[in-house]
C-alpha cells in the first residue's frame, strides 16, 4: 500500500478508503499518517503540516481521534467508526463498568466531568478532576488512556492556550468529548450489529484494503 499525499483533502481520501491510519507505523505494512506525508511538513504550521491536520480530521466530523489501539493515536473513518466502537467498546455504560469493578475511580469521575463539560481541554480537566499535582500526572495520563481504549471519550480538537488580552500564548491543549456526544454531533450512523458481526464487517472491509500480514494484526487488534 503506498500512498503519498501533501494536502488535508489528500489525507482525508486515504482514510475513507483504508478505514483506519495510525499517526505513526502501527500495523505492519499498513500506511500511517507520518509515512504518507512529507517530513518537511511536520510542524511547518503550513496548510500542508499534517500535525495541524491530525484534530482538524476530528473537529471537521472527518474521522474520530484518540488513542484507541494499544495506546496509540488513530484515526477513524465514519463508515467504520461504530463497529470499531462496537469492538473495542462496551455495551454497559462507564457507570454500569465502574460499580461492577471494570473502570477505575479516576477514569469514572473524569468521564463524568467530560460528559458535563463536553469539549473541555486537558489543563482544565486535571484542575476539575483534582489531579493538577505533577505526581498526579500519570494517574491522569493512564485514566485518559482507559477511556479512550474503550473508545468512551474522544478527542474532539484543541483548545489555544491565550493571555488576557486574546493572544495565543505558550502550547495549545487537547479537548475531549464523549463518544456519544461527537458522534450524534457529527451525525455518525449508528448501527445494530453486535461485537461478533461488527468484527466481521471490519475484517471483510479490511480483506479488501490490506495485505495478508496486516490483516493477520488486525485480527489480533479486533479479537
Amino acid at each position: 500500500m503506498e500512498y503519498k499525499v501533501k494536502t488535508y483533502g489528500d489525507a482525508i481520501d486515504v482514510i475513507e478508503e483504508i478505514g483506519i491510519l495510525p499517526l505513526a507505523p502501527l500495523i505492519p505494512d499498513f500506511p500511517s499518517l507520518n509515512t504518507i506525508t512529507l517530513p518537511e511538513y511536520w510542524h511547518s504550521d503550513t496548510e500542508f503540516d499534517p500535525w495541524i491536520w491530525r484534530t482538524k480530521f476530528s473537529t471537521d466530523g472527518v474521522a474520530g481521534y484518540g488513542k484507541f489501539i494499544k495506546k496509540k493515536s488513530i484515526l477513524v473513518s465514519r463508515q467504520l467508526l461504530p463497529y470499531v466502537k462496537r469492538v473495542l467498546g462496551y455495551a454497559e455504560s462507564v457507570e454500569q463498568r465502574y460499580y461492577d469493578g471494570n473502570v477505575s475511580k479516576e477514569a469514572f469521575e473524569i468521564y463524568n466531568i467530560i460528559s458535563q463539560l463536553e469539549g473541555i481541554d486537558t489543563r482544565a480537566l486535571r484542575v476539575k478532576a483534582g489531579l493538577k499535582e505533577r505526581d498526579k500526572k500519570r494517574i491522569f495520563e493512564n485514566a485518559l488512556l482507559e477511556l479512550q481504549g474503550s473508545m468512551d471519550i474522544v478527542i474532539s480538537g484543541i483548545q489555544e492556550k491565550r493571555n488576557e488580552d486574546g493572544e495565543k500564548n505558550g502550547w495549545s491543549s487537547t479537548a475531549f468529548e464523549t463518544y456519544d456526544s461527537w458522534a450524534i454531533r457529527n451525525k455518525i450512523d449508528t448501527i445494530n450489529k453486535d461485537k461478533e458481526e461488527s468484527r466481521k464487517y471490519l475484517l471483510s472491509f479490511f480483506s479488501n484494503v490490506c495485505s495478508i500480514e496486516s490483516l493477520k494484526k488486525l485480527e489480533k487488534i479486533f479479537a
